[in-house]
């Protein structure tokens, strides 16, 4: 391009053009200029777009015009990366933002690091990561920024409350996970001492709450932890605080221990060797512990839990805690399956080792620990036939009601008897009392809309002295149910995630083998094995039951 010089000043850091429109062939284009620009030792260089497009307007009016004025304009420059920090308003983390240079330098990490002590960073600042960030600025087109967190502050970490640590294991508990004799054969029988403690007993300790840690935000400002909260004792019964140290809960009786929601109480225990026609009906006020087999037709009834270190036939037991039953139940069955002459009827769990025609009823799971035959079970939480970790034990010929997960090695029997398990009940109880919710809040939400809009008239009238005392009265009343509308929406939000985690939660697995005859149900929705399968478990997802193999 005729007319058009380019050149660097003296420093060799500024770059200038100088358009001289009497040697212009035809007006200069400049697309043509950043094209030469991009070449040799301008390449890669920063250019003002306006300083170029004005000296190159201006030389082409001047070629227009015939005035052979030189036009002289400094259009571009070598720069080096520029670098900046940027903390966060609460200065637990530093930003570092690099500008790639144009044709000049890049700084190296003692000079961040420099840079960032200069910017009042002083702890938390990551080496790694700067680095990270200057390998990326040198591969990087001109210009480029390149940004990331390369400080992060630690924030304190609160204490933890007092804690309270069972000294005794629950008698489920025991039972779900039995000792073993000689590190081989398990006993289920040698439970009574472990079961039944004696008074003065440590039963519950309370450990002590920790102080937290502190912690320290870019700047170096040190952030204090909140110490933990001694949590007071909810004092049980048959318990007291220990003379000897205040964190230890005894047993003020000789009894049977039962932890629960927090709670350590010492069931004042009846024992016996048996229950049968020479002993008579037991009906106690506390826990009852029978080392023997309650034979047909008697009746334990229990206010704590219920232990049999034997074998139940056709009897009732009714226990206000846990059912355990560390061998196996029996009864009859009328011929429509609607009587059951053995039955077992808890406010807590029920484990049996194995059973066959019972009836069990409980507001918690249910455990078996072999097999489980042509009974009828009704239960809040879920049905595990073997060891809790792999169950492995068969469950066929029963109709079962269920609120969680029902699981075995074996589901069904090859001769095809029904198993029908429903969870519904479950379910539906969910969906009245979210239907209740939601007619609540529909009803408190239009409440709410029309008093605000009168208090709202209210508070912009000027209220005469007489009739200020009765104004508060209705502005308190008005918060107050806000308040309740707010804990209302709260709760409408449990039950919904309590709706949908039911759905998730409900399925069979069978770990072993799945048999013809297993149907599972959730109000009209239906599933049925036809034929024999694998391990394979049946859930519950989107409005249908799927079947999916086990691998």
């Amino acid at each position: 391009m005729n007319g058009v010089n380019i050149s660097f000043d003296n420093s060799q850091t500024y770059i200038n053009i100088a358009l001289q429109p009497s040697e212009f062939d035809n007006e200069v284009n400049i697309k043509d200029v950043y094209a030469r620009l991009d070449e040799g030792e301008c390449k890669g260089l920063y250019i003002s777009e306006a300083s170029l497009k004005s000296a190159v307007d201006t030389a082409n009016h001047f070629f227009k015009t015939n005035d052979g004025t030189v036009v002289q304009e400094r259009i571009g420059e070598r720069r080096n990366a520029e670098v900046e920090f940027r903390i966060s308003e609460d200065s637990m983390k530093a930003t570092l933002i690099i500008t790639t240079p144009y044709g000049g330098k890049l700084p190296n990490l003692k000079s961040i690091k420099a840079l960032a002590v200069k910017n009042n960073i002083h702890r938390g600042l990551s080496v790694k990561r700067i680095v990270s960030m200057l390998e990326q600025a040198r591969v990087a087109p001109p210009g480029a920024l390149v940004d990331d967190v390369v400080a992060k502050g630690l924030p304190p970490r609160n204490g933890r409350s007092s804690r309270f640590i069972p000294l005794v294991p629950n008698a489920l508990d025991r039972i779900l996970r039995p000792q073993s004799n000689d590190g081989q054969r398990v006993d289920m029988r040698n439970l009574g001492e472990v079961i039944c403690i004696k008074a003065n007993t440590p039963v519950l300790r309370r450990t002590e709450p920790s102080k937290g840690r502190s912690g320290f935000d870019v700047r170096g400002g040190k952030l204090q932890p909140s110490p933990g909260e001694w949590v007071e004792f909810k004092m049980g019964s048959g318990t007291a605080v220990s003379d000897d140290d205040a964190n230890v809960l005894v047993s003020v009786i000789a009894g049977m221990p039962k932890y629960k929601d927090q709670i350590m109480n010492v069931d004042d225990t009846f024992t016996c060797n048996g229950v049968n026609v020479g002993s008579g009906h037991v009906n106690y006020d506390g826990a009852v512990l029978v080392n023997g087999d309650v034979t047909e037709k008697m009746q334990i009834k229990a206010a704590g839990d219920v232990t049999v270190n034997g074998f139940v036939e056709s009897a009732y037991i009714e226990s206000g805690g846990d059912i355990i039953i560390t061998e196996g139940a029996m009864g009859k069955v009328n011929d429509n399956s609607s009587d059951y002459t053995c039955k077992l009827v808890a406010a807590g769990s029920i484990h049996v080792q194995h059973g066959q025609g019972i009836d069990v009823q409980c507001s918690g799971s249910i455990t078996v620990g072999r097999q489980l035959a042509y009974s009828r079970l009704r239960c809040g939480g879920g049905v595990t036939v073997g060891q809790l970790d792999k169950p492995m034990g068969n469950l066929f010929a029963c109709e079962i009601i269920s609120q969680n997960k029902v699981e075995a090695g074996t589901l069904g029997a090859v001769s095809g008897s029904t198993l029908k398990i429903d969870f519904s009940q479950g379910f539906n109880l969910l969906l009245e009392r979210k239907d209740s919710l939601d007619e609540l809040l529909r009803q408190l939400r239009e409440n709410n809309l029309k008093h605000k809009e009168k208090i709202d008239i209210i508070r912009n009238k000027r209220v005469p002295e007489e009739l200020r005392s009765k104004v508060n009265d209705a502005l308190e009343l008005f918060n107050n149910e806000s308040a309740l509308l707010e804990w209302l929406e709260l709760k409408a939000v449990e039950v919904k995630n309590a709706k949908e985690a039911y759905q998730t939660d409900i399925k069979l697995v069978a770990n072993k083998r799945l048999y013809s005859g297993v149907s599972a149900k959730l109000n009209n929705r239906n599933w049925r094995s036809e034929r024999e399968y694998d391990r394979a478990k049946v859930f519950y997802d989107a409005h249908q039951w799927v079947y999916e193999p086990i691998v």
